[in-house]
């Protein structure tokens, strides 16, 4: 199998993850709360299945871990990672700022990942040793090796410990956007998110996305992300930004 044929398969998963989505965005549906407090809605679950249903066609003797409906083959040299709709309270309050998370692993390590805004008709496509795109067309993070002038994005407070201090030391915050957010770093409109408590769903596309355009994403020791990593993140457009993050993380 191909890294081309790997890359037509990403887009036909958001393609029909988006096909899922929209029409239920700013629609009646039905809206559940999970055990661990988090919303899920209809267009999560029917993205996810679709999402699922293309791979078992298509790639068969592939894994699959997803948001929703778990783990299948979770163990396969190869594994697809999924989160439907990543940003599920934006979705439901009708904010166009929520996206779609897939991701191939090899060996444990992101190798591809994809974020898709489809209301927007915004993607993003990462993979190992070639220039993130955006729409077609490359996308570059910006330079910026100065925290005190960065644009600090992060969810929520509560999804970074390091929050008061970084908004303290940097140029600028801005609150909430998920994945959205990783998605304007390698686009250089942001230029530094960090968050806690992720999980692999979270995670793995990102990575491929955001160090395609230059910049760099790690844990909070700076250290490679891999299954099994424990979910605190770093993201940066201009890897001379990661020191002075991880300095300030370290003393919080």
């Amino acid at each position: 199998m191909t890294l081309d044929n790997d890359i037509a398969l990403a887009h036909a998963l958001a393609d029909a993850a988006g096909a899922a989505i929209r029409p239920y965005f700013r629609a009646r549906y039905d809206l559940e709360i999970k055990a661990d407090a988090s919303p899920v809605t209809q267009a999560d679950r029917e993205a996810e299945a679709a999402m699922r249903a293309l791979i078992e066609r298509e790639r068969p003797h592939d894994g699959i871990i997803g948001e929703e409906y778990g783990e299948h083959r979770a163990d396969a040299e190869r594994v697809w990672v999924l989160d439907p709709i990543d940003g599920t309270r934006s979705f439901i309050a009708g904010r166009p700022i929520f996206g779609t998370l897939i991701a191939l692993m090899e060996r444990g390590l992101p190798v591809l990942g994809l974020i898709d805004q489809p209301v927007a008709g915004e993607r993003w496509i990462g993979v190992a040793g070639r220039p993130t795109m955006f729409n077609g067309e490359p996308a570059h993070a910006r330079t910026c090796s100065e925290l005190s002038r960065a644009l600090f994005a992060t969810t929520a407070p509560w999804f970074c410990d390091g929050f008061d201090a970084l908004r303290a030391a940097s140029g600028d915050t801005v609150l909430g956007g998920d994945c959205y957010n990783y998605a304007l770093l390698a686009s250089g409109h942001v230029d530094l998110v960090v968050e806690d408590g992720l999980k692999l769903h979270d995670w793995a596309a990102l990575l491929p996305v955001i160090e395609g355009a230059g910049g760099r994403m790690t844990d909070w020791s700076g250290d490679v992300l891999a299954q099994g990593s424990d979910g605190r993140v770093i993201a940066v457009g201009d890897p001379a930004l990661l020191d002075q993050v991880m300095a300030i993380l370290d003393r919080g």
